[in-house]
């Protein structure tokens, strides 16, 4: 069996379980397979905990797996939802891409940029859907600085990947800029995930003070921040990350 059709036979049989528990019979009389590679089929998404037996059963319904996922598919759509205006006035008040992202593992992800409306020589690509190291962008200096100092431990204890010369890989030194990230409220980054692109970041907090995404604003860095601009500049993106955190719970609540 080819990757491509395993795939498709496995969306094949998921598709089978989402109007209740079926056994395996059923499931390969809906979706045309031999019961044996129903059975198979069945055995290794249980095994990623996609899809369950009932207990005391011999059926099965989707998994705890596929709950998570659609739960968190749910609530990025939510955060972008509540973001995008906050996105859109701070790209138009800075002049530069606001964006949003979300920690994954020891990533962050984009998911979402507003680009400014104000026509420029130079531009930011378009970075959604992008998952890049937490130490190397100011999101994931956000990420870090908010997070229990064993969890920092662990992320520090792994190898640290230059992506430019100027990506700051020294554990240390890491620690001292969580430290400084945490009492300012924002962080800055200068050409360390790419030369040549400058960028600020704030946490957005959930109701419980966790910090689950982060708001940022990127630009090239001849001319983003301008002189003499950065603590405003990192005031105003933590000032906008605090108004999104307020508007996410209103939407909650």
């Amino acid at each position: 069996m080819s990757r491509v059709q395993a795939i498709q036979r496995a969306f094949a049989v998921l598709a089978a379980l989402t109007e209740g528990p079926v056994g395996v019979t059923e499931v390969a009389e809906r979706v045309d397979l031999p019961k044996s590679t129903a059975a198979r089929m069945l055995a290794t998404l249980a095994h990623e905990g996609a899809v369950e037996q009932v207990p005391g059963g011999t059926r099965y319904r989707l998994g705890p797996r596929m709950e998570t996922l659609a739960t968190g598919l749910g609530t990025t759509r939510s955060l972008v939802a509540v973001a995008r205006p906050h996105l859109a006035e701070l790209a138009a008040s800075l002049g530069e891409a606001a964006g949003l992202s979300i920690p994954d593992g020891r990533e962050v992800h984009y998911v979402d940029q507003v680009d400014s409306p104000t026509p420029n020589p130079v531009g930011i690509r378009d970075w959604t859907g992008s998952r890049v190291p937490m130490h190397a962008v100011s999101s994931g200096l956000v990420f870090l600085a908010h997070r229990p100092a064993a969890a920092i431990d662990r992320y520090l204890a792994e190898p640290l990947t230059a992506l430019t010369e100027r990506t700051v890989t020294d554990p240390t030194a890491v620690r001292d800029r969580l430290r400084a990230v945490a009492l300012a409220g924002y962080a800055w980054v200068h050409d360390e995930f790419a030369m040549g692109i400058s960028s600020v970041a704030a946490g957005i907090a959930d109701a419980s003070g966790e910090v689950v995404a982060a708001v940022h604003v990127h630009g090239p860095s001849y001319r983003f921040p301008p002189a003499g601009r950065e603590a405003a500049l990192g005031l105003v993106v933590a000032t906008s990350a605090v108004r999104i955190a307020r508007s996410l719970r209103q939407a909650v609540g």
